[in-house]
């Protein structure tokens, strides 16, 4: 035999395995399994979380690699936060002057009301002045008339009498003056504590951006890609970081009419992995669509509508996920089965292999 023969008889023998591996395989996916097992094939997902700056701003260092398995919590990357410190040393000084200011307001307020104690104080006695200014004129009218006393007593008793007068209104309105400060005073205080209420609350701005600074992971995960870079300047939004939530693993695949109209939500699922096929994973069903993903471009005959595929989603337990987070990989084809009769029960196939 010459050596151009033998090499065409290797070829024929390696596709006969071939062809002969890929028949079995679909037997075993497909031939060798009851008529209420639906097959589709899909990939390992999960949901992505983008890690992004709140505000603009440079990168000051990533505390994680790609690949890094990281906890809810975990501090994963830090902004430079030195304008933020500037800004934050002027809102304590802006606060620290509001509150000397409502102490201010509020001094002015007792020396007010102290000078309203001395006003009405003088009232008083100007009150009691012209009482006995008034009497006194009421006896020198009655002696006058008798021409006891002279014109004069009586003028100067009169001009006593309407200057107390006068005083009480002086002091009347010297009193009234002091209650208008005393509410200005009053006014002081509410602006002034009002300024307090504004610096804290810029402080408390400031202080929670300094805390949005430092990015911290929202979920368990792993981290997939690093978008940017130590001393990168980002804009608002700005990704720093991709993680892959690990505590939200599934397959899709696509079934047809016939058998996506039989599936029921929260049925079995069992998943086997091209990676690993020794394993089984179960998982249950939490969604099946209402719209089909393949449609002909008219659906006439029954036989089209039977053409139809319909994306169902199969979820793996999160208890199972944390069991085997460090194996857990997205983007792994397999192969999804699912019970179309929820009374029947898993082939031995699909069963005495499965993850628990």
């Amino acid at each position: 035999m010459t050596r151009t023969a033998r090499i065409w008889l290797l070829v024929g023998l390696l596709v006969v395995l071939v062809a002969g591996g890929y028949y079995a395989l679909m037997q075993r996916r497909s031939g060798a399994l009851p008529d209420y097992i639906a097959v589709g094939n899909g990939r390992i997902e999960a949901v992505e979380i983008d890690i992004s700056a709140k505000s603009p701003g440079r990168i000051k260092e990533i505390l994680v690699d790609e690949g890094d398995f990281v906890r809810a919590g975990d501090v994963l990357a830090r902004m430079d936060t030195a304008q933020l410190e500037a800004q934050r040393r002027q809102a304590e000084a802006e606060l620290q002057r509001a509150r000397i200011a409502v102490d201010t307001a509020n001094s002015l307020i007792t020396q007010r009301q102290a000078e309203k104690t001395a006003n009405a104080a003088v009232v008083s006695q100007r009150e009691a002045e012209l009482d006995a200014a008034e009497r006194r004129l009421a006896r020198s009218e009655q002696l006058a008339a008798n021409n006891t006393i002279s014109q004069q007593i009586l003028d100067d008793d009169r001009a006593a009498e309407r200057s107390a007068a006068a005083a009480v209104a002086a002091a009347q309105a010297q009193l009234a003056a002091s209650e208008a400060a005393i509410n200005a005073a009053k006014a002081q205080v509410v602006d002034a504590q009002a300024a307090v209420a504004a610096a804290t609350a810029a402080q408390e701005a400031i202080d929670t951006e300094i805390e949005d600074a430092t990015l911290r992971s929202p979920r368990d995960g792993r981290v997939q890609y690093r978008v940017a870079q130590p001393g990168e300047v980002l804009g608002s939004g700005g990704r720093v970081l991709n993680l892959v939530d690990l505590g939200d693993v599934y397959m899709t695949f696509f079934l047809p009419t016939a058998q996506a109209g039989r599936v029921a939500i929260g049925e079995d699922v069992r998943i086997v992995l091209d990676a690993a096929p020794q394993y089984v994973i179960p998982a249950k069903a939490t969604f099946v669509a209402d719209v089909a993903q393949f449609t002909p471009k008219t659906v006439e005959t029954e036989e089209e509508r039977q053409k139809l595929m319909f994306r169902i989603k199969a979820q793996i337990e999160p208890e199972l996920l944390r069991k085997y987070v460090q194996q857990v990989k997205t983007g792994l084809p397999g192969v999804a089965y699912i019970k179309l009769d929820p009374n029947a029960e898993w082939p031995a196939a699909l069963q005495k292999t499965l993850l628990q």
